[in-house]
C-alpha cells in the first residue's frame, strides 16, 4: 500500500534535492505546499507558469515520487477585501496549474475567524470565495480539497458536509484527517465521529492525512506521529478501504527519524483493512 508525507516536513529546500529526498524516503507521493517546502523559487501571486510547474512537477516524477495534492493555505474568510482577493487569487492560480505539476486536487483549511461574533459575515465570504473557485476549478478539471481543523470555521463533520451540499460540484471534495474533527472533549466519542464522517462525507473523500492523539495527564490532548496514540487507527483504515480503497493517505505530525516506522505502520494497517474486506467481499 502506498504512503505519501507534507513536502515540507522533508526541510525546506530546491525542489530538486526535495524530490529526490522525497523518493529516498521511501515516500509513493506528497502533499506539496508550494511557498512552505520550495526554497529556490519565487511562488508569489502572479509568478506562476505552466513551464515553471512542469519542471517542479517533472522532477518529482523523474524519481517517481507523484505529487497528490497542492496545499494552497489560503484563509478564503477574511473580511479585508484587499487579503481576501489575494487569497482568493492565489488559490485560483493554483487551480489554474495544478495538472502541470501533475496534482489533481488543491486544498486548503479555510480559515480561523478571529472574532466568532462576525461568523455570519466569514460564511458569507466563504461562500463567495467558493463561487468563484468551483468555477475555476469545473474549468480546469481541478479538485478542491476542503479540510475540517478545529479553530477553523469548518470545524467539524457538520460543518464540512453543510458546505459541501451547497457546493454540490464533483470538483469539491474532503481531505479528511480524523484527528482534525477531535478536541478534548470529544475524543472519548471517537469511533462516532469517525464513523459519522465517512458516513456523510465519504463519496467526496480525495485525500486522507494520517497523525495521531494522544490523551495527556490533565486531560488535553497533544498531537504525535500515527499510531504512537489513541486514534482507532484498526477502524479509520477499515472504512477507508471500504470507501476509498487504494486512496491517498498523507502523513503529518511526524519527524523524520520516525519515518520508516510510522510509513510501516500505514502501510502494514491499510494492507491488513483490505485484507479483512476481501475476506467478505
Amino acid at each position: 500500500m502506498s504512503v505519501g508525507i507534507l513536502a515540507h516536513l522533508l526541510g525546506k529546500q530546491p525542489y530538486e534535492p526535495l524530490a529526490a529526498k522525497a523518493a529516498e524516503s521511501g515516500f509513493d507521493y506528497v502533499q506539496l505546499a508550494l511557498s512552505k517546502a520550495i526554497s529556490d523559487v519565487d511562488f508569489s501571486l502572479g509568478k506562476m507558469s505552466p513551464g515553471l510547474a512542469n519542471e517542479v512537477g517533472g522532477a518529482f516524477a523523474d524519481h517517481r515520487v507523484g505529487i497528490a495534492v497542492l496545499g494552497c493555505y489560503a484563509s478564503l474568510i477574511e473580511l479585508d477585501d484587499e487579503l481576501y482577493r489575494h487569497n482568493v487569487d492565489r488559490f485560483k492560480e493554483h487551480l489554474r496549474h495544478a495538472r502541470h505539476f501533475g496534482a489533481p486536487t488543491v486544498a486548503t483549511e479555510v480559515g480561523v475567524p478571529p472574532d466568532p461574533s462576525r461568523a455570519k459575515e466569514h460564511w458569507a465570504r466563504l461562500d463567495r470565495a467558493l463561487e468563484e473557485l468551483v468555477e475555476e476549478a469545473e474549468r480546469w478539471g481541478v479538485t478542491i480539497g476542503l479540510e475540517a481543523a478545529q479553530r477553523h470555521l469548518i470545524d467539524s463533520v457538520d460543518t464540512l458536509a453543510e458546505t459541501i451540499d451547497r457546493f454540490p460540484s464533483s470538483c469539491v471534495g474532503v481531505v479528511l484527517d480524523p484527528c482534525n474533527l477531535m478536541n478534548a472533549s470529544v475524543f472519548d466519542r471517537q469511533d462516532e465521529i469517525i464513523r459519522c464522517a465517512f458516513e456523510r462525507l465519504g463519496t467526496r473523500i480525495v485525500s486522507a492525512h494520517a497523525k495521531d492523539l494522544r490523551r495527556e495527564p490533565d486531560g488535553s490532548l497533544k498531537e504525535t506521529a500515527a499510531g504512537q496514540g489513541g486514534l482507532n487507527y484498526p477502524l479509520f483504515w477499515e472504512l477507508l478501504e471500504r470507501h476509498k480503497p487504494r486512496g491517498y493517505v498523507t502523513l503529518e505530525g511526524v519527524a523524520e527519524a520516525q519515518f520508516a516506522a510510522v510509513a510501516g505502520f500505514v502501510r502494514e494497517g491499510r494492507a491488513s483493512a483490505r485484507r479483512a474486506a476481501s475476506s467478505f467481499s
